[in-house]
């Protein structure tokens, strides 16, 4: 087995027993980039330079007795809205052309506390809005298993080096579904934990109320691994939780026997196909088979979740991204007074996604339109939060698709932004209720145009506020039974990518 083929926790066993450094774990990881990426084009930035420091300084400390941490010598990309020091963080947006991060993201900091050498920046949709990673300022990122089509949004950057194994795991950031529509798309494990388990400091804020950094990984332990690494509290952060850090990696294997299991039905009437149904209803089998009770209930009030969404997430889009105006830092464009610096500036620096979420978050957010909108969105999203209070008195975990569909072809109905907007249908709630939630690969479905051709689709568990615990067991408990397909088609998939055709740059 090649190196960049190791999960994270096995390259930490072997480098701290020495059988291997962290140097050639890089080294074998930069050669997989090189290799690879020009087909899928999933880094904005690979840190050759920067890395190998950071290997070297892992070895050292193995060299000299010291504890390197948890994720000892793991390769970890970053979704490019994460700030690291002496580096650039673009968003994917010519607006933050020339910016280079002053200091590091806490979530990030504390991975290399604990080991992680940080390879490079992913593609992303511009400030993260978006669900295909079509919407970058510089590049369109594709789908390992098929380079036709997305891989998935706002972080398909990181998704797709996880899966292709350019990066052992990566972190994303997760505002409506972003982590766990991609990880569902590529095949991988994608983890959205709790509302304050993960602190958002360093993290370039699209809405602030919605966001929460989490870790993408080609198993359910490497998932839990880099959670324990970066949980916890920041006082840099007043959202942050003050909960304390459990060793998720650890308690995995416990029992799922006597697990109750609830299906909400709304989440199954919003246009899924026939084969993600299939292969999700397979995956039930198998839990009723494990011992879980599995059965169909009801919140009512997930059918109003993509439209509240659609009000509160442009809303508070609109007030973060003012801070990006010309002055400060990045673009900025020269006109006859600071009205037309302004208008110029953002004009061209932000792409037409985020114009269009922005105009929208401002007209919900005005005198006149601000309690038909935004104060109706924020009084159904509580209905929200108690709907799900409610199913958690009967239910340790709800599950349901990830996403509605498998990964669709790039520029498919690309005029239409509703029909990508319809994609985190089944995630959205989850961030407005706060709640944690994995997407763990649940088997394949086919897809309609492709003659027999199968994509991966997810199964998305979600749980009681701060108890990853349970949801990454149950993870596994899914995991045990896909296992082995997952990886024999994985590889062959990996395989496929030395033969796949170079991808072009965004004009």
């Amino acid at each position: 087995m090649e190196l960049w083929e190791l999960s994270a926790w096995e390259i930490s066993e072997k480098v701290k027993a020495k059988e291997v450094s962290a140097q050639e774990v890089l080294e074998a990881h930069l050669s997989r980039i090189a290799e690879v990426d020009p087909s899928i084009c999933s880094f904005l930035s690979v840190l050759e330079a920067e890395a190998r420091i950071a290997a070297s300084r892992v070895d050292a400390k193995i060299a000299g007795g010291e504890d390197p941490g948890i994720l000892a010598g793991v390769p970890c990309a970053l979704k490019d809205n994460l700030n690291l020091r002496g580096t650039a963080c673009t968003c994917a947006s010519k607006i933050l052309d020339g910016y280079i991060s002053p200091y590091t993201a806490t979530a990030v900091a504390r991975l290399i506390e604990q080991g992680a050498v940080i390879t490079g920046k992913t593609n992303m949709d511009e400030f993260a809005m978006g669900s295909s990673t079509e919407r970058s300022a510089f590049m369109v990122t594709r789908n390992p298993w098929d380079t036709d089509r997305a891989p998935g949004g706002s972080s398909g950057g990181s998704a797709a080096a996880v899966a292709a194994g350019l990066s052992t795991v990566a972190l994303g950031s997760d505002t409506g579904g972003s982590i766990r529509q991609p990880a569902a798309f590529t095949g991988i494990v994608g983890l959205k934990p709790t509302y304050g388990r993960v602190s958002r400091y360093g993290l370039v804020a699209f809405a602030s109320s919605l966001d929460q950094i989490g870790p993408f990984a080609r198993d359910v332990r490497d998932a839990a691994l880099v959670l324990e690494a970066m949980a916890g509290f920041d006082p840099a952060d007043a959202t942050s939780s003050d909960r304390p850090v459990v060793p998720w990696s650890k308690r995995l294997e416990r029992p799922v026997k006597g697990l109750r299991a609830g299906v909400p039905k709304e989440l199954l009437g919003f246009g899924v196909s026939e084969g993600v149904k299939s292969a999700f209803y397979s995956a039930l089998e198998r839990l009723a088979g494990m011992g879980v009770i599995v059965e169909e209930t009801s919140l009512p009030s997930l059918a109003y979740a993509l439209d509240v969404y659609y009000v509160i997430a442009p809303a508070e889009a609109s007030s973060n991204l003012s801070r990006f105006d010309g002055v400060r830092y990045g673009l900025s464009k020269r006109g006859k007074g600071y009205l037309d610096m302004y208008r110029e500036t953002r004009g061209e620096g932000f792409g037409p996604e985020v114009r269009r979420r922005i105009m929208l978050g401002t007209f919900a957010l005005s005198a006149d339109q601000y309690e038909a909108y935004y104060l109706r969105a924020a009084k159904i999203r509580t209905l929200i939060r108690r709907d799900f209070e409610r199913a958690f008195q009967s239910y340790d975990v709800l599950l349901s698709p990830t996403t509605p569909t498998v990964a669709f072809k790039i520029g498919e109905e690309s005029e239409d932004p509703m029909t990508r907007y319809m994609a985190d249908v089944m995630t959205v709630s989850i961030n407005l209720a706060g709640l944690p939630a994995v997407s763990v690969p649940c088997g394949f479905a086919e897809i309609p145009d492709g003659a027999g051709k199968e994509m991966p689709c997810g199964l998305q568990i979600i749980g009681k506020p701060f108890d990853e615990e349970t949801v990454l067991a149950a993870a596994y408990a899914v995991e045990s039974f896909v296992k082995e397909e997952l990886e024999e088609k994985s590889a062959q998939m990996r395989r496929n990518l030395l033969l796949a055709e170079e991808c072009e740059p965004v004009d």
